[in-house]
């Protein structure tokens, strides 16, 4: 229940729609009884059922004032008018109820589009905002394909199953409570005894639906495992081909779609007993008021007359199309309450990466950067051991180490995209935490090992975070990064689109426009993360001289595997298990007998 009332806090902005689908349906109800009640007494009096009123009585709120009333219209209108001209005016007047009732209806779905379109829409944006929030560790534990599955099937899930019974869930108990206080005007007796038995149908409803959320849960979890393996079929598509492995991919994938499709056929047949049980279950209710209102017309006594029984069976027969079609509703909320629990675990996710209340601004970087006993883990177990070392203004560090020993973590804390475990990390001696997200990221420039592209133009890749970057400055941040000639080489040049990832791309053009990105930025810290590593030989030759003259007078933390682009780091740290195994400059460490970093250096000159 919580989950839904969450969920409703979508509808606030909205709420003046919400207003006016309830007074549509109100007023859609009211016309669609007010034809019944009009008939009926017509009907009574035409046929010589019932004695035409020939005198008004004294206003009261009441079914017998509303109805003897009417039966004095009637009657009046008769005898000036005849039966037959009454009769038609009758018809024309149900017609033109008919015509209120649809007209207030269609209304009501007319205000309840924008409901239903913009609190999804709104629900996505906040998944995204989420998404963009939450700290690289999360998407180390997280699939991204189910991720995906939340944003777009989950949501879609909740605007298909929830949002389209807003109209139900706002029109059918309107209707059904309209109903009733026009059936405890005909017999209040027969009508508590209907208020009785109802729940106990809503009871056995209910028991069914709470199970169809259960396996909608796991249902909506299949399907995010299956968009999770087709991401990574499409992400690793060429080792799949170049391994043969297209036969492993196919089983797998039936597989997970097989176990989808199975869970998908429990909730369909689970959601399609919604509208026959309701029915059944509303057959039995009648026949046992059926039964019930007839022991009240035989045992006499006047409490129930044979016709009032006849007319309360027709207007509570006029209940169970609201109750059937709310029932439905009911199912399917249940049935979309599964995806809800699943997007509110993504909305609920830790940020971890929080900006405090007091953070303050950073515009110019000045003496050092400095890290202190600086510890950090993903789950239980350490990545990163105490750590420390500093970096002055101006100074080059290289952090050198095998695949996995921690180097990419190390520089992930400086621009907090994770945070640290334990220790602190400080530039100009204030704890990263205490600086505004933005402004400190805005003091590092990224080049990342795995270039990082996005499906649009050259300019916009290079411009890329740099708003209001003029042509000029992006055409020389090509030309540093040695980019400038294979971009002017394509049709149209930079405003060419890349490709999905940079697909159009080769590995090495990818890289040199994710570095003219960081040149464009020009920050006073660059963080070059493998950053000539998938450049080959002359490529890698250009654009090396270019970060050379970049990194002058900036301060620079280079990654790489390549111990020949890291000769003049002020500062190379040999990283293993975490931990910092050895430190110095490259003479000092190719100096140093049986050393890791005379070891790794070796086998590259080879």
């Amino acid at each position: 229940m919580k989950r839904f009332l969450k969920l409703l806090k979508y509808l606030l902005p909205y709420k003046w729609y919400v207003v006016q689908n309830i007074a549509y349906n109100i007023l859609g109800a009211f016309f669609a009884l007010f034809s019944f009640a009009m008939v009926i007494p017509f009907l009574r009096i035409l046929f010589d059922n019932q004695p035409i009123v020939t005198e008004p009585m004294d206003f009261k709120l009441s079914t017998d004032y509303f109805m003897h009333s009417l039966n004095y219209l009637m009657g009046k209108l008769m005898l000036e008018s005849g039966k037959t001209t009454v009769l038609v005016m009758v018809s024309v007047m149900v017609v033109i109820f008919s015509l209120l009732k649809n007209g207030f209806t269609f209304f009501a779905n007319y205000v309840l589009a924008p409901i239903r379109a913009f609190t999804v829409r709104d629900i996505r944006n906040d998944i995204y905002r989420k998404v963009l929030k939450l700290p690289l560790s999360y998407y180390t534990e997280a699939r991204k394909g189910d991720v995906i599955a939340r944003i777009s099937n989950d949501v879609q899930e909740i605007e298909a199953s929830i949002m389209s019974s807003l109209q139900m869930l706002f029109r059918d108990p309107i209707t059904i409570v309209i109903y009733l206080i026009f059936l405890f005007s005909i017999s209040v007796n027969l009508t508590l005894f209907v208020v009785v038995i109802l729940p106990l149908t809503a009871l056995l409803i209910g028991r069914i639906a709470r199970s169809l959320r259960k396996t909608s849960f796991r249902g909506q979890q299949r399907l995010g495992e299956l968009l999770a393996l087709l991401e990574e079929t499409l992400t690793g598509l060429r080792i799949i081909k170049a391994f043969n492995g297209e036969e492993e991919m196919k089983t797998k994938f039936f597989h997970t779609n097989n176990r989808f499709s199975l869970l998908l056929r429990k909730v369909m047949r689970r959601r399609y007993l919604a509208s026959p049980l309701s029915e059944f279950l509303g057959t039995i209710v009648l026949m046992i008021i059926m039964a019930y209102g007839g022991s009240l017309v035989l045992s006499g006594g006047g409490r129930l007359s044979g016709e009032s029984l006849i007319f309360f069976l027709i207007i509570f027969s006029q209940v169970i199309t609201p109750a059937k079609n709310f029932t439905s509703a009911y199912f399917n909320i249940q049935k979309g309450m599964a995806s809800v629990d699943r997007v509110d675990h993504l909305l609920d996710a830790d940020i971890k990466i929080e900006e405090k209340p007091d953070a303050i601004p950073v515009s110019t970087f000045n003496d050092c950067i400095e890290y202190r006993n600086v510890s950090f883990k993903y789950d239980r177990e350490y990545v990163l051991k105490n750590i420390s070392f500093t970096i002055k203004k101006g100074q080059t560090i290289a952090l050198v180490g095998k695949s996995g020993a921690g180097k990419s973590t190390l520089v992930d804390l400086l621009p907090r995209f994770m945070d640290v475990t334990e220790g602190e990390i400080l530039i100009d001696g204030i704890p990263v935490q205490h600086y505004k997200i933005k402004p400190l990221r805005n003091l590092m420039g990224v080049v990342s090992q795995q270039s990082i592209l996005f499906n649009d133009s050259f300019r916009n890749n290079i411009a890329f975070g740099a708003n209001g970057a003029s042509m000029e400055e992006i055409v020389h941040a090509a030309r540093v990064a040695n980019a400038h000639d294979f971009i002017m080489e394509t049709e149209n040049q930079y405003d060419e689109g890349v490709g999905e990832s940079g697909g159009k791309l080769s590995g090495g053009q990818k890289q040199r426009i994710s570095i003219a990105r960081a040149v464009l930025a020009n920050p006073p810290i660059l963080i070059l993360d493998e950053a000539t590593s998938a450049l080959d030989t002359e490529s890698e030759r250009l654009v090396q001289d270019a970060i050379i003259n970049l990194m002058q007078h900036r301060t620079s933390i280079v990654i790489a595997h390549r111990l020949s682009t890291i000769k003049h780091a002020d500062l190379i740290l040999v990283i293993d298990e975490g931990k910092i195994l050895e430190r110095g400059s490259h003479e000092e460490l190719i100096r140093k007998k049986g050393g890791l970093y005379k070891k790794l250096h070796s086998m590259q000159m080879y």
